[in-house]
Protein backbone atom coordinates (compact mmCIF):
# COMPACT_ATOMS: atom_id res chain seq x y z
CA UNK A 1 0.00 0.00 0.00
CA UNK A 2 1.57 3.33 -0.85
CA UNK A 3 0.26 6.82 1.25
CA UNK A 4 -0.67 9.67 -0.78
CA UNK A 5 -2.49 12.39 -0.16
CA UNK A 6 -5.97 12.12 -0.07
CA UNK A 7 -8.43 14.85 -2.66
CA UNK A 8 -12.66 14.84 -3.23
CA UNK A 9 -12.93 11.70 -4.53
CA UNK A 10 -11.60 9.79 -1.38
CA UNK A 11 -14.41 11.46 0.78
CA UNK A 12 -16.98 8.77 1.68
CA UNK A 13 -14.21 6.10 1.78
CA UNK A 14 -12.20 8.16 4.73
CA UNK A 15 -15.53 9.01 6.28
CA UNK A 16 -16.62 5.14 6.14
CA UNK A 17 -13.17 4.09 7.79
CA UNK A 18 -13.34 7.09 10.61
CA UNK A 19 -17.24 6.22 11.16
CA UNK A 20 -16.19 2.99 12.02
CA UNK A 21 -12.65 3.73 13.94
CA UNK A 22 -14.47 5.55 16.15
CA UNK A 23 -17.54 4.05 17.14
CA UNK A 24 -16.03 2.70 20.18
CA UNK A 25 -13.95 5.53 21.23
CA UNK A 26 -14.16 6.02 25.09
CA UNK A 27 -15.01 9.99 24.21
CA UNK A 28 -16.60 10.06 20.79
CA UNK A 29 -18.45 6.83 21.48
CA UNK A 30 -20.23 8.32 24.20
CA UNK A 31 -20.68 11.72 23.26
CA UNK A 32 -21.97 11.21 19.85
CA UNK A 33 -25.23 8.45 21.27
CA UNK A 34 -28.43 9.86 19.28
CA UNK A 35 -31.58 10.11 21.16
CA UNK A 36 -32.85 7.34 19.17
CA UNK A 37 -30.33 5.13 19.76
CA UNK A 38 -29.35 5.68 15.45
CA UNK A 39 -26.46 5.80 13.86
CA UNK A 40 -27.09 7.37 10.62
CA UNK A 41 -26.21 10.85 11.93
CA UNK A 42 -22.32 9.06 12.10
CA UNK A 43 -21.30 9.21 8.50
CA UNK A 44 -22.42 12.67 7.89
CA UNK A 45 -21.11 13.99 11.07
CA UNK A 46 -17.38 13.13 10.28
CA UNK A 47 -17.89 13.73 6.83
CA UNK A 48 -17.98 17.58 7.81
CA UNK A 49 -14.63 17.41 9.37
CA UNK A 50 -13.15 15.15 6.68
CA UNK A 51 -14.02 17.87 3.93
CA UNK A 52 -12.67 20.49 5.55
CA UNK A 53 -9.24 19.31 5.70
CA UNK A 54 -9.33 17.85 2.49
CA UNK A 55 -9.74 20.94 1.15
CA UNK A 56 -6.37 22.05 2.52
CA UNK A 57 -4.72 19.31 0.83
CA UNK A 58 -3.61 17.97 4.35
CA UNK A 59 -5.22 14.69 4.71
CA UNK A 60 -3.10 11.33 3.89
CA UNK A 61 -4.53 7.91 3.42
CA UNK A 62 -3.31 3.91 2.90
CA UNK A 63 -5.53 2.26 0.22
CA UNK A 64 -7.08 -0.74 0.73
CA UNK A 65 -9.01 -3.14 -1.81
CA UNK A 66 -11.78 -1.73 -3.59
CA UNK A 67 -11.16 2.07 -3.00
CA UNK A 68 -11.12 1.14 0.76
CA UNK A 69 -9.12 3.58 3.40
CA UNK A 70 -7.28 1.23 5.46
CA UNK A 71 -5.94 4.40 7.62
CA UNK A 72 -6.28 8.19 7.20
CA UNK A 73 -4.34 10.84 8.96
CA UNK A 74 -6.65 14.47 9.20
CA UNK A 75 -4.57 17.15 9.57
CA UNK A 76 -4.81 21.22 10.27
CA UNK A 77 -2.38 23.34 9.14
CA UNK A 78 -1.20 26.44 10.67
CA UNK A 79 -3.32 29.37 10.66
CA UNK A 80 -6.53 27.84 8.91
CA UNK A 81 -9.97 26.94 10.85
CA UNK A 82 -10.72 23.41 11.19
CA UNK A 83 -14.18 23.69 9.49
CA UNK A 84 -15.88 26.53 7.55
CA UNK A 85 -18.32 28.79 8.97
CA UNK A 86 -20.80 27.20 6.67
CA UNK A 87 -19.36 23.74 7.80
CA UNK A 88 -19.64 24.35 11.22
CA UNK A 89 -23.38 25.53 11.23
CA UNK A 90 -23.78 22.49 9.88
CA UNK A 91 -22.52 20.13 11.98
CA UNK A 92 -24.11 22.07 14.80
CA UNK A 93 -27.32 21.67 12.83
CA UNK A 94 -26.98 18.13 12.86
CA UNK A 95 -26.15 17.46 16.32
CA UNK A 96 -28.90 19.70 17.94
CA UNK A 97 -31.34 17.92 15.85
CA UNK A 98 -30.05 14.43 16.95
CA UNK A 99 -28.79 14.65 20.75
CA UNK A 100 -31.01 14.85 23.48
CA UNK A 101 -31.09 18.93 24.76
CA UNK A 102 -29.22 17.77 27.64
CA UNK A 103 -26.57 15.23 25.74
CA UNK A 104 -26.45 18.48 22.97
CA UNK A 105 -25.28 21.02 25.63
CA UNK A 106 -22.85 18.56 27.20
CA UNK A 107 -21.40 18.33 23.24
CA UNK A 108 -20.77 21.90 22.92
CA UNK A 109 -19.19 22.05 26.43
CA UNK A 110 -16.93 18.91 25.19
CA UNK A 111 -16.04 21.18 22.14
CA UNK A 112 -15.16 24.21 24.56
CA UNK A 113 -13.05 22.06 26.48
CA UNK A 114 -11.06 20.99 23.15
CA UNK A 115 -10.73 24.47 22.09
CA UNK A 116 -9.22 25.71 25.58
CA UNK A 117 -6.95 23.17 25.38
CA UNK A 118 -5.43 23.69 22.15
CA UNK A 119 -2.39 25.55 21.71
CA UNK A 120 -1.79 28.73 19.72
CA UNK A 121 1.52 29.38 19.28
CA UNK A 122 3.70 28.18 17.82
CA UNK A 123 2.45 27.52 14.38
CA UNK A 124 1.97 23.15 14.14
CA UNK A 125 0.09 20.45 12.31
CA UNK A 126 -2.81 19.51 13.77
CA UNK A 127 -3.88 15.67 14.25
CA UNK A 128 -7.37 16.10 14.49
CA UNK A 129 -8.26 12.35 13.62
CA UNK A 130 -5.91 9.26 12.99
CA UNK A 131 -7.91 6.32 11.96
CA UNK A 132 -7.50 2.68 11.20
CA UNK A 133 -10.39 0.64 8.79
CA UNK A 134 -11.65 -2.05 11.55
CA UNK A 135 -10.74 -4.28 8.81
CA UNK A 136 -7.12 -3.34 8.70
CA UNK A 137 -5.91 -3.19 12.38
CA UNK A 138 -2.76 -5.00 14.02
CA UNK A 139 -0.47 -4.08 11.31
CA UNK A 140 1.17 -0.81 12.29
CA UNK A 141 -0.57 0.90 9.25
CA UNK A 142 -1.49 3.67 11.42
CA UNK A 143 1.82 4.07 12.60
CA UNK A 144 3.53 3.80 9.69
CA UNK A 145 1.37 6.68 7.49
CA UNK A 146 1.69 8.63 11.06
CA UNK A 147 5.51 8.81 10.82
CA UNK A 148 5.50 9.51 7.03
CA UNK A 149 3.83 12.70 7.60
CA UNK A 150 5.85 13.36 10.40
CA UNK A 151 8.76 12.92 8.54
CA UNK A 152 7.76 15.70 5.98
CA UNK A 153 7.01 17.95 8.42
CA UNK A 154 10.37 17.32 10.37
CA UNK A 155 12.13 18.67 7.06
CA UNK A 156 9.29 21.85 6.80
CA UNK A 157 10.51 22.60 10.65
CA UNK A 158 6.83 22.06 11.68
CA UNK A 159 6.05 20.74 15.12
CA UNK A 160 2.60 18.43 15.63
CA UNK A 161 -0.26 18.60 18.10
CA UNK A 162 -2.81 16.37 18.89
CA UNK A 163 -5.44 15.26 21.68
CA UNK A 164 -5.78 11.52 22.06
CA UNK A 165 -9.29 10.34 22.77
CA UNK A 166 -8.43 6.66 24.02
CA UNK A 167 -5.57 6.28 26.50
CA UNK A 168 -4.65 2.67 24.93
CA UNK A 169 -3.18 4.65 21.77
CA UNK A 170 -1.12 7.38 24.18
CA UNK A 171 2.24 5.01 24.00
CA UNK A 172 2.12 4.84 20.16
CA UNK A 173 2.03 8.44 19.90
CA UNK A 174 4.69 8.04 22.38
CA UNK A 175 6.83 6.26 20.22
CA UNK A 176 6.17 8.84 17.33
CA UNK A 177 7.55 10.94 19.21
CA UNK A 178 4.85 13.15 21.09
CA UNK A 179 4.89 13.84 24.96
CA UNK A 180 1.85 14.77 27.16
CA UNK A 181 1.67 18.31 27.62
CA UNK A 182 -1.60 18.34 29.50
CA UNK A 183 -5.80 16.91 29.34
CA UNK A 184 -8.82 17.29 30.48
CA UNK A 185 -12.21 15.05 31.52
CA UNK A 186 -15.06 14.46 28.93
CA UNK A 187 -18.37 15.97 30.29
CA UNK A 188 -20.35 13.20 28.82
CA UNK A 189 -18.67 10.20 31.10
CA UNK A 190 -15.18 11.51 32.48
CA UNK A 191 -13.20 9.96 30.06
CA UNK A 192 -9.64 11.23 29.96
CA UNK A 193 -8.23 13.29 26.94
CA UNK A 194 -4.59 13.80 26.81
CA UNK A 195 -2.93 16.20 24.88
CA UNK A 196 0.12 15.83 23.21
CA UNK A 197 3.05 17.97 21.29
CA UNK A 198 5.84 16.71 18.88
CA UNK A 199 8.82 18.77 18.30
CA UNK A 200 9.92 18.85 14.69
CA UNK A 201 13.37 16.33 14.81
CA UNK A 202 16.20 18.04 13.28
CA UNK A 203 18.13 16.13 10.23
CA UNK A 204 20.83 14.01 11.29
CA UNK A 205 24.06 15.61 8.93
CA UNK A 206 26.47 12.43 8.65
CA UNK A 207 30.07 13.35 9.07
CA UNK A 208 32.14 13.58 5.40
CA UNK A 209 28.69 13.29 3.65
Amino acid sequence: MDAHTAGPDDVDAITTTIALAFRDDPVWGPALVAADGGTDHLLPFWRYFVEGAVGHGTVSILGGPAGEVATVAVWVPPGVDELTAEQESGVDALMAATLTPERYAAYQQLWTLFEDAHPHEPAHMYLTLLATHPDHRGRGIGQRLLAEDLARFDAEGLPAYLESTNPANDHRYARAGFRPVGGFRSVIDGAHVTTMWRDPVAAVTVAGS
